[in-house]
């Protein structure tokens, strides 16, 4: 049976690759050694909980098992752990990441801050793809989706991640009405300040952590979802409409589809450039084999996290459909952010 992960890869053009196979000289290397893995985000939340699920399993599909040890830099919603990732760490195969995917697109919107070439990273996949949803406390004003277009609904943001990213996205190519306040840290708050009232809503949130971690706000009808975001609509979601059938134009809709790009590799995982190909070669059959593995299913279940591993080379498509994006969709998309 097709599964939602299936039916979104299915929206990139497969790519296959040749199989490496490391020469016997570099299967000791990672013997005795400890793989320092960056988390982008903070603890707690979403990616923070899948880095160190992955940091459990990951070191016994490596040869010579190394330990893997979690660092969290959650600092402008990854771009430090990005740059530092792409500029100082070592590129010897001791260092990995797991970005927020919002650094796929972070080049047309932060500038110079981005001291990175996102085609030239190491990828070694991701470890699932997302659905954005909207959603509203049952005590807001906005209850339908029709209401998002005709009142405010305050949103709790996170600067320069999705929370903040696709409300904006949203209001600019779409019309609705999101009000965003940031200074969250992370999806984990902005759920402590829905249910404090400080805010009314969350204009993203990835649907794999919302159903798990906040079940009880979908069985007791305490959130309305009211909207839902990605390149092919969640058969889980059927009765909520998508982002996209909204959008004002053409241009407003690929412009979505750039966007929705990112959640097919929605939680990237990525090594820095130079790191020997043998290195490499290892560190990537060992991320597809923990993804078949069944301690690392039980684990992602019982952890309440779900998981669908998406190969580098998927990555690597979703990566080229988004550097290769045409101008016009790429400064729509600058001039959609533009105000905040």
């Amino acid at each position: 049976m097709s599964t939602f992960r299936d039916t979104v890869l299915g929206a990139c053009i497969a790519l296959s690759t040749a199989a490496f196979a490391a020469p016997a000289s570099a299967q000791n290397f990672y013997a005795g050694k400890t793989i320092t893995f960056i988390a982008g985000s903070a603890p707690g939340g979403g990616y923070d909980q899948l880095a160190r699920l992955v940091s459990r399993h990951l070191g016994k599909h490596i040869p010579g098992e190394p330990s893997i040890v979690v660092q969290n830099m959650p600092a402008a919603g990854s771009l430090v752990a990005a740059n530092l990732l792409y500029n100082s760490s070592p590129r010897d195969g001791t260092f990995i990441g797991l970005l927020q995917r919002g650094m796929l697109l972070a080049k047309l919107t932060m500038g110079n801050q981005v001291q990175f070439d996102l085609g030239k990273f190491n990828w070694l996949g991701s470890l699932n793809s997302e659905t954005a949803v909207s959603l509203a406390m049952a005590t807001s004003p906005v209850q339908t989706t029709k209401d998002l277009f005709e009142k405010e609904l305050v949103v709790g943001g996170e600067t320069n991640v999705d929370p903040e990213i696709t409300p904006l996205l949203y209001n600019n190519l779409l019309g609705t009405k999101f009000k965003i306040v940031n200074g969250y840290n992370g999806t984990t708050e902005i759920g402590l300040a829905m249910e404090r009232g400080e805010v009314q809503g969350i204009g993203d949130w990835s649907w794999s952590s919302l159903k798990v971690q906040h079940a009880d706000w979908l069985r007791d009808k305490k959130v309305r979802v009211l909207l839902q975001g990605a390149l092919i609509k969640n058969p889980e979601l059927p009765d909520v409409p998508e982002a996209m059938s909204f959008a004002k134009g053409d241009l407003e809709r690929r412009t979505l589809q750039l966007f929705f790009t990112q959640k097919t590799a929605a939680r990237p995982m990525l090594a820095p450039p130079g790191v020997p190909a043998d290195r490499m070669a290892m560190l990537r059959d060992g991320f597809v084999a923990m993804g078949k593995d069944a301690d690392f299913l039980a684990d992602a279940a019982k952890s309440n996290l779900e998981v669908g591993i998406i190969s580098s080379a998927e990555v690597e498509k979703a990566i080229g459909l988004i550097t290769s994006a045409a101008p016009e969709v790429t400064a729509r998309y600058v001039s959609a952010l533009g105000n905040r």
